[in-house]
């Protein structure tokens, strides 16, 4: 399985880098974080107002009134891939806040045979080694309160980076730019713009490994890649409420719709731009216990008789808060209803306040 995950990533990220400007790039940086979003199906752009917020709208951070540490851990592909997540965040005064988030998507101990097979046709498994590849991304953030009441904009200043193995790596910057609108009668609105200068990244081929390969698949990879690639802008909108049925009872109802400016296979798709709505629910008991759904990434697939269908992707999650600790789960992808990843998702929220008491 590693064998062929290997030759994978090494034709694709040639793929990749054929072209400057891609659909898909950057992939693992859309995934999401946090299993108490990921349960809503990522519908937290508007709502979100924790150390999350580094991730999902920086604007969100000015709503802290402590230091608080996020960690979450995810596997995919039955257990080959690891993501994990680390993110810190405090408010500087009433009025602003920072941030620092770290992502890794990283497969390790990859077989690599490209030297298994000598040119006489000997086969020596002493030459067979192992290297992982790993996409990671560190963000540094900063909130500011707008003069307008309830009005906060953020920034995020990306730095990516990915590795595969010895045989390439790339650094890439960018940023992104969110808002958030509360109204004093309880909604809340928001916009999200991810990549806003577009993602630059810059590649380095490690030329003699390169070779190795291409005497490993005959007739293929025979010319080096391009060493850039870019990534679109994209834009989040969301808007939520929250609805207190008393004192114990509570939901949290948000919707929001990505935009992506090329055409994909999203539920609405044009050549100038494709769209693709979320929704999602958080029932809380007294702010302690949280039962979430979501249903999001709604896509047309092309079935293997030809025909088109929408799938979509069933979330759902649970959570629990005791005085400053928040435990998450998320279950993504119920019953298998679209492409994307399936997994169970673990993450842990600490009020770092909690130590000084």
């Amino acid at each position: 399985m590693k064998n062929i995950l290997l030759l994978s990533l090494l034709i694709c990220t040639g793929t990749i880098q054929a072209q400057k400007v891609r659909k898909y790039s950057n992939e693992f940086m859309n995934i999401g974080v946090d299993a108490a979003a990921m349960g809503m199906a990522n519908s937290v752009v508007a709502s979100t107002d924790n150390v999350n917020a580094t991730y999902w709208n920086p604007a969100g951070l000015i709503h802290l009134d402590t230091k608080q540490l996020s960690l979450m851990h995810a596997s995919y592909f039955a257990n080959i891939a690891q993501y994990d997540y680390v993110a810190f965040a405090m408010p500087l005064d009433d009025k602003s806040a920072v941030g620092l988030s770290l992502i890794r998507f990283g497969v390790d101990d990859i077989m690599n045979t490209t030297e298994l097979i000598d040119q006489n046709g000997n086969i020596d498994y002493n030459k067979i080694s192992l290297f992982s590849t790993a996409d990671y991304a560190f963000t540094a953030s900063y909130a500011r309160a707008l003069p307008v009441e309830g009005l906060s904009m953020g920034v995020n200043a990306k730095i990516i980076r990915r590795v595969i193995g010895k045989f390439a790596n790339s650094w890439g910057f960018g940023f992104d730019l969110g808002v958030q609108y509360h109204t004093a009668s309880g909604w809340k609105w928001a916009a999200m713009a991810r990549d806003i200068t577009t993602t630059y990244n810059m590649w380095s081929i490690n030329k003699k490994e390169f070779e190795k390969i291409s005497n490993a698949i005959p007739g293929q990879n025979s010319e080096l890649p391009e060493t850039t690639e870019i990534t679109l802008p994209k834009l989040q909108l969301g808007v939520a409420r929250k609805f207190n049925f008393d004192e114990d009872f509570s939901v949290l109802t948000a919707m929001g719709v990505n935009l992506e400016f090329a055409e994909t296979q999203a539920l609405v798709s044009t050549k100038g731009f494709s769209a693709s709505p979320t929704v999602g629910l958080e029932f809380a008991y007294t702010d302690m216990v949280f039962v979430r759904g979501g249903l999001g990434n709604f896509q047309n697939t092309t079935q293997l008789d030809g025909s088109d269908k929408v799938g979509f992707q069933p979330n759902i999650g649970v959570g629990f808060q005791y005085k400053g600790i928040q435990i998450d789960y998320a279950l993504t992808d119920i019953g298998d209803q679209s492409v994307a990843l399936y997994s169970n998702v673990f993450s842990l929220k600490l009020n770092l306040d909690i130590f000084s008491r």
